[in-house]
């Protein structure tokens, strides 16, 4: 698959989109939604290994859902050069929601590459802190996640062989 770079503003306006995409689905269903997103930095953003990675975390929200007995009342997947993403609307409590969703975001080999941000129809995003939940870690030292990204301690080959190397040691688990 051929990838394009993309720039700051069409990311900005994919962002834009996003958001205007989620109020819809929140004024239609009334519903927590799960707003699924890569972690991917850079100017590329869809390739063969971002649409492998959301196509995993939407096997594992899937079965997440269907274990806990949640019902989806609506799901869309985006793919488009800004990085392919996800939308759900689920019929159960947005902390509840927050909490399992975190816990796939920690726990998976993949985890930390994939952006699961739930939206309460009342309360808006719910963030890890507001529920006393640890940050997101980084991918390369494990130190708190945003102080790496708002200093660039870490350059983007390093950011992107970090990625290459846990995908590609899911891939091989997989495989064997």
């Amino acid at each position: 698959m051929k990838t394009k770079e993309v720039s700051l503003e069409e990311i900005l306006a994919a962002r834009d989109s996003r958001v205007e995409r989620q109020q819809a689905a929140l004024a239609r269903w009334r519903l927590p939604l799960v707003s699924l997103t890569l972690v991917m930095p850079g100017p590329l953003k869809d390739s063969d290994t971002a649409r492998f990675l959301l196509d995993e975390a939407i096997a594992e929200v899937d079965a997440l859902c269907r274990d806990r007995g949640w019902v989806v009342r609506s799901f869309e997947a985006i793919r488009q050069p800004t990085g392919p993403e996800a939308l759900y609307a689920v019929d159960t409590d947005a902390q509840t929601l927050k909490r399992a969703l975190t816990g796939l975001e920690e726990q998976h080999a993949l985890g930390r590459l994939w952006d699961m941000d739930v939206i309460d129809p009342v309360e808006g995003s719910l963030s890890r802190r507001s529920l006393g939940l640890e940050s997101r870690r980084c991918l390369v030292c494990d130190e708190p996640g945003h102080a790496c990204a708002r200093s660039r301690a870490h350059p983007l080959p390093e950011l992107m062989a970090a990625i290459k190397e846990r995908v590609d040691g899911y891939r091989h688990r997989r495989a064997a």
